[in-house]
């Protein structure tokens, strides 16, 4: 298994945060929101990348 830890450990979860919030600003559904925070949680750097390309952005 592959283990971050010390600064890349910080990244990651600054970065997931990040996602996490624009999620939550975005203008998805619930239902939708609810599964891609899900994703970040349970897979932080997939999710993440995977939310990067495909997720839904917070408005300006």
């Amino acid at each position: 298994m592959f283990e971050f830890s010390g600064i890349g450990g910080l990244i990651i979860l600054v970065l997931d945060v990040w996602a996490l919030l624009a999620i939550a600003g975005s203008n998805a559904t619930m239902g939708r929101k609810v599964l891609w925070a899900l994703l970040v949680i349970f897979a932080p750097v997939l999710g993440f990348i995977i939310w990067f390309f495909f997720g839904p952005r917070a408005q300006k």
